[in-house]
């Protein structure tokens, strides 16, 4: 049976099409439906329920270097109130999962991992951490919702008018009070829009989503499931673990470059990143030009020659575009046009720069 997050009685409420995904039952879309949810965040703002990633504590002196050396990103960079996304690669430098790491201070961080990965990813920071560090997962205990589109930060200063809101993106304030619960604000996000993530006690977690809800109202906000987060963060290029990266994907070959950062620095999987040298794959933008969608695994080809293989794709609802995120050989990914087999057909695609949607906020 699936696991619920505090907010499954609201979903039921609000008319959700609950579907089971990493374990818990969430909505895939409630009664607008996914395009008109997606249009929301594009146009005003949407709330989603998160409250399936999983939510981990490390506490112990020097933390931030000793889990720095599981991260490709840099996090000793960070000063406490700084959040940093990093990929977290085994020693072939695959990527274990895809995190955001939250600096509370200078001895304690939050790590916030995908659903799917949250046992895995528990079990390797256990082998991997000294007995000094206290390793805590307290994903069932706590709740996180996000509140996405470019009215999010009006919706929040209406109902919170003395909220501290992070002022730039990958920042956080915590003990914010907002509908009289105590809250970890975010400036992140995963739809390619401005946005707010809130981190709260699992029991706060429907007050607040309830308060954002009716604040958001006038604005015309919707509660969004999972179908729109996915199309969201598709249109943004976002990658989706065991799509666009996996155990057996580097970041490099996954088009995370930026966020492994080699010099002066040594962490797991650097070795044998460095070891293969150039990547020989790169993820690339797709947009087709005949009728028809690239669905996930479908073979992409150039000059008759297969290249690689779409890793996610969708009609984007903003643009109205059939788009494509895939995986293909370097030599390859210059070309101007490719053919994508879909059921036993070529359809006709041109290489396009990513991302596919961008906002400036």
């Amino acid at each position: 049976m699936e696991k619920r997050t505090a907010l499954y009685d609201i979903h039921v409420k609000l008319g959700g099409k609950m579907t089971a995904y990493a374990g818990y039952s969430l909505p895939i879309h409630y009664e607008a439906g996914i395009i008109k949810e997606h249009m929301a965040v594009r146009e005003s703002a949407g709330l989603f329920d998160v409250s399936h990633m999983g939510r981990f504590f490390l506490e112990g002196a020097d933390v931030v270097a000793t889990v720095g050396r599981l991260m490709t990103n840099d996090i000793g960079r960070r000063a406490p109130g700084a959040a940093c996304y990093s990929p977290m690669c085994n020693e072939g430098g695959g990527v274990i999962d895809d995190l955001l790491i939250y600096i509370l201070s200078t001895d304690r961080l939050m790590i916030v991992v995908n659903a799917a990965n949250r046992e895995k990813d528990y079990a390797w920071m256990r082998e991997h951490l000294p007995a000094g560090i206290a390793l805590r997962d307290a994903s069932e205990e706590t709740g996180l919702i996000a509140l996405q589109g470019r009215k999010a930060l009006d919706i929040l200063t209406r109902l919170a008018p003395d909220v501290v809101i992070p002022q730039k993106y990958y920042t956080f304030t915590d003990g914010q009070i907002i509908a009289g619960k105590r809250t970890l604000v975010s400036r992140t996000g995963y739809t390619g829009d401005d946005g707010l993530e809130f981190y709260a006690d699992r029991q706060d977690i429907p007050v607040i989503f309830d308060a954002l809800i009716e604040a958001g109202r006038q604005d015309g906000i919707l509660p969004c499931g999972l179908g729109a987060r996915d199309t969201l963060r598709l249109e943004a290029s976002l990658p989706l673990y065991g799509h666009e990266m996996d155990e057996d994907t580097t970041p490099l070959e996954a088009g995370l470059g930026i966020f492994v950062k080699m010099d002066g620095r040594d962490f797991i999987g650097k070795e044998a990143m460095l070891k293969k040298g150039a990547p020989a794959v790169k993820r690339i933008g797709l947009e087709l030009v005949d009728k028809g969608i690239a669905r996930d695994g479908y073979l992409v080809y150039c000059g008759g020659e297969e290249i690689g293989r779409v890793t996610s794709g969708t009609l984007s609802p903003y643009s109205g575009k059939a788009i494509a995120m895939a995986c293909v050989k370097t030599a390859s990914a210059g070309a101007e046009e490719v053919d994508v087999e879909a059921r036993g057909r070529r359809l006709k695609a041109k290489i396009v720069p990513m991302p596919f949607y961008k906002r400036n906020y």
